[in-house]
């Protein structure tokens, strides 16, 4: 799941009530509901000098069907491929979606598999546990260190970096957003050449791989494999402890599914994205006019910058009765949760079959997970989405 770093979002305070666990729950609908209610009052909204904020199904689905009139170049930093418009976006989608082709999913998913076997295994029967520290953030940074080559001993720095960078993200603080992307170029810039250095074949892990990597019948630039790995780190880790930890939160509240899902775990994919339909992962990305427009009834400027939040897209009325509801009659095809059109997110079946893998490994290192009595889950604040606090008790016997 890539996601635009540069992102400014509101952040949303959650609710307060007297029982725990009514209030955990308020706590855990307070985001969407804020992005509901903005939905049906104010579909395009102003955002000050920022631009706009677009909440409407069908706006958002003309937005990303419509490259020409909404660009993606929208940071001030190169941004590869995702920050890019055709014909430059084209030539560097070809050469990177084959990293994410189903064989290489494949190959990776034992591998995978392992990583959310040693952390189900940690639990104790009976224990309450902080879900987004015990499983949800280990997985998601021991993941992609694991699918880029990079050594277990960068997972900590990953789970940090990315939590710094959203932190600087919703303070809008350019100063700190900088000083994170040179550390990070730094960082990357070493494992390049360590992998030049020992002649590291492009088949032996995926960052070797882009040294390798042409696009125009060039090799790319050391600026552009930053970039990369940058997007799917920042993408990626964030996204994917976001979706592990709702995944885990709806089951707990959900004792129905989470029974229908023991017993037919072959279901999983279709309840995943439905569940993340109903609460989103990722709570926006960005676009900018390239010719004046008008959306919802308002005349948008050429130039003007729009926040398409895909949290209040996914959960429209006019597209998905009931949204509030998880339902298994819905279209699939009309699930938002990777992005559509040409952007479309490139890393989706890598995604798709981690949060199963890790949803399969949850399930089968618990016979139940419920919340843990008195004590509250806490949401995360844009840009991050899900939860920062998720305390749940698990039971293996």
């Amino acid at each position: 799941m890539t996601v635009d770093t540069d992102d400014r979002n509101a952040t949303l305070a959650g609710a307060k009530g007297t029982d725990a666990r009514a209030d955990a729950v308020s706590a855990r609908r307070d985001e969407r509901e804020k992005f509901d209610a903005l939905r049906e009052r104010c579909p395009v909204a102003p955002r000050g000098s920022k631009g706009w904020s677009v909440y409407r199904y069908r706006d958002v689905e003309r937005i990303v069907a419509d490259h020409d009139a909404f660009s993606n170049a929208v940071s001030r930093h190169l941004s590869v491929p995702n920050g890019m418009d055709p014909p430059e976006h084209t030539v560097f989608r070809r050469a990177l979606e084959p990293y994410f082709s189903n064989a290489r999913v494949a190959k990776f998913e034992p591998q995978c598999r392992r990583l959310a076997t040693r952390l189900g295994d940690e639990f104790e029967d009976g224990a309450t546990v902080e879900f987004m520290d015990a499983f949800a953030g280990p997985f998601a940074a021991a993941a992609q260190c694991a699918f880029l080559g990079w050594p277990r001993s960068l997972e900590g720095t990953l789970r940090t970096w990315t939590a710094r960078n959203q932190s600087a993200t919703r303070d809008g603080d350019r100063e700190r957003l900088a000083d994170l992307a040179r550390e990070f170029e730094s960082r990357v810039k070493s494992l390049l050449a360590e992998r030049r250095e020992r002649r590291v074949s492009p088949v032996a892990d995926l960052t070797a791989g882009l040294l390798h990597e042409r696009v125009d019948g060039r090799p790319l630039r050391i600026e552009e494999i930053v970039s990369i790995l940058r997007n799917w780190t920042v993408g990626e880790v964030g996204t994917i402890q976001a979706a592990v930890g709702i995944l885990a939160g709806y089951l707990a509240d959900h004792p129905d599914l989470q029974r229908q899902l023991r017993a037919a775990p072959e279901r999983l994919p279709y309840a995943i994205d439905e569940i993340l339909r109903l609460d989103g992962p990722l709570v926006a990305n960005r676009r900018r006019a390239t010719c004046p427009v008008t959306l919802g009834g308002h005349p948008i400027a050429a130039g003007e910058q729009l926040s398409i939040v895909w949290i209040a897209a996914n959960r429209d009325p006019e597209v998905f009765e009931d949204p509030d509801d998880f339902r298994w009659d819905r279209d699939p095809a009309d699930n938002l949760l990777y992005g559509a059109g040409i952007h479309v997110c490139p890393g989706a079946p890598l995604a798709r079959m981690e949060l199963r893998v890790a949803t399969e490994e949850l399930l089968r290192a618990t016979a139940w997970i419920e919340p843990a009595e008195g004590e509250r889950a806490r949401r995360a604040t844009s840009p991050a989405a899900g939860f920062e606090r998720l305390p749940v008790r698990v039971h293996r016997d």
